[in-house]
């Protein structure tokens, strides 16, 4: 096995740190959660009083100034552990870095600190029943009423929307100027006209809450307005190659997890005579999974230097975002063969990493049109 060098000594003490926590407040829970729904909100609580929020953030935001490594430690260990119902990930590394790089210092010094206590959790609202991966496509729209904006939409698969007590809602506008009208609003919980639809039943990451958010003649302060006006889609663009890689990061320890389960499983699984892992097929099978791990492992962690150095570009990201969530569905489920019949029981982690994996190829944008940001990249553009 290749040797990791993005780490360093204190990036590995926070991951323990991580570890720790998910052992003692979230692995006795997280299967009445995924029963739920959703998780508690005092997990976020005691997640903020444990420095797992927000780290990124400058001090002065409630933070601990820390760099991505932190959260990229953070990221591998949840998913390693198959605790997909902590939505920790999009608060800490999508909505508060919006706020951070986007916002006025009012809007900073109001948000981000509860956003890094856990008392505020946050959300990002982009797809809608009709507009998915297609962001140009939003109907969602914001009318200038003087001192403020008039909001009508509604948003779909939405990521923390039931818990969310700040979103961000991505909006028209400027509807005659395609994606060059749209603009990113801060919306917060209670404002009326602004509801909570149903929590949403998916086929995996059961515990985590997916809601759909809608917004009926919603009264929003001209203040709430996050950066410029007309200059959201540009901001959602810059932002996603991080977003993109996240789903790789999660995505790659999630299946060397599931490699891991299953090397021991095999091990122990007994057959006509001898441990499963006895047979040449299995060891086969199991070397060509590792080693297809390895090779992403090392792309993905070569991304990431990439994206300390302020390097990384759409198209790069989006190369791994698509490479490792195929890799992982394929990964995860051969794995699932290999346990037999006991791969389809709920009770066994492989069995719900197969069933929390298969979004990842439809998230942070389709694989489809993750082929497509490459291929543009490459000067082939459709005609």
């Amino acid at each position: 096995m290749i040797e990791r060098t993005l780490f360093g000594e204190q990036h590995e003490q926070y991951r323990d740190t991580v570890r720790r926590f998910l052992e003692k407040e979230v692995a006795p829970h997280h299967a009445k959660w995924e029963e739920d729904g959703y998780v508690d909100r005092e997990v976020w609580l005691k997640a903020g009083k444990n420095g797992l929020l927000c780290p990124s953030m400058p001090e002065a935001y409630g933070g601990a100034d820390a760099d991505r490594l932190y959260s990229v430690a953070m990221f591998e260990e949840i998913a390693r552990q198959g605790y997909t119902g902590l939505g920790f990930g999009l608060h800490n590394e999508i909505v508060a870095p919006y706020i951070l790089k986007y916002g006025s210092d009012a809007q900073k010094t109001k948000y981000l600190p509860a956003m890094a206590s856990g008392e505020v959790i946050g959300a990002i609202a982009m797809s809608e029943p009709s507009a998915g991966s297609d962001l140009q496509g939003i109907r969602t729209t914001a009318r200038d009423a003087g001192d403020h904006w008039i909001l009508n939409g509604s948003k779909t698969f939405i990521t923390n929307g039931w818990h969310a007590d700040l979103v961000i809602v991505v909006a028209k506008t400027d509807p005659d100027a395609g994606a060059k009208g749209t603009s990113l609003l801060l919306i917060e919980r209670g404002m009326p006209g602004f509801e909570k639809g149903r929590r949403l039943k998916k086929a995996g990451m059961k515990a985590q809450d997916t809601s759909e958010l809608f917004f009926d003649n919603v009264k929003v302060p001209k203040s709430n307005l996050l950066g410029d006006l007309n200059r959201g889609f540009i901001y959602l663009m810059q932002e996603l190659p991080w977003e993109r890689l996240q789903i790789a990061l999660s995505g790659i320890a999630a299946a060397q997890a599931a490699i891991d389960q299953t090397i021991e499983y095999t091990k122990e699984r007994k057959a006509f005579g001898t441990t499963v892992a006895g047979f040449q097929t299995t060891r086969f099978k199991l070397a060509e999974l590792q080693t297809e791990a390895q090779v992403a492992r090392v792309f993905v962690d070569r991304c990431t230097e990439l994206l300390m150095q302020g390097k990384l570009d759409t198209a790069t990201a989006s190369m791994a975002k698509y490479w490792v969530s195929d890799l992982q569905c394929k990964i995860i489920d051969e794995c699932v063969q290999l346990h037999g019949g006991y791969g389809y029981m709920l009770e066994y982690p492989v069995t719900r990493a197969w069933t929390d994996a298969r979004v990842q190829r439809i998230y942070g944008g389709t694989n489809e049109i993750m082929k497509e940001v490459i291929a543009r990249s490459m000067g082939l553009g459709a005609r």
